[in-house]
């Protein structure tokens, strides 16, 4: 991805970066959602995370709708930008707005 970035760098792409690391962000969500297997697993998970007992426990019953539980839910909240972060994830649009700065100086 970086490399992609650092070619593109040089145009104007960021309302692209922003809906690329949006996509992978809520793409992210998904997998670790259904990696918690079961709504005991995701209940705690949530509340791992600083999600309350009686809402994280709402959102981990609340069915298989994956992409409407990443993003409509308090697990946006829990797994956020700054989770991923430490996680390990580069975000594309902070990448891009760091590499464009210089390319441009």
């Amino acid at each position: 991805m970086r490399g992609w970035i650092n070619y593109y760098a040089l145009g104007s792409k960021k309302t692209a970066m922003t809906e690329i690391d949006a996509h992978l962000r809520t793409r992210l969500r998904i997998i670790i959602w259904k990696q918690w297997n079961v709504p005991k697993k995701r209940q705690w998970g949530l509340q791992k995370l600083g999600i309350g007992k009686g809402l994280a426990r709402v959102t981990a019953y609340c069915g298989g709708r994956y992409q409407w539980v990443a993003t409509k839910t308090c697990v946006s909240r829990a797994i956020s930008k700054g989770i991923l972060a430490k996680a390990g994830l580069v975000s594309c649009l902070d990448y891009y707005s760091e590499r464009h700065a210089l390319k441009l100086s």
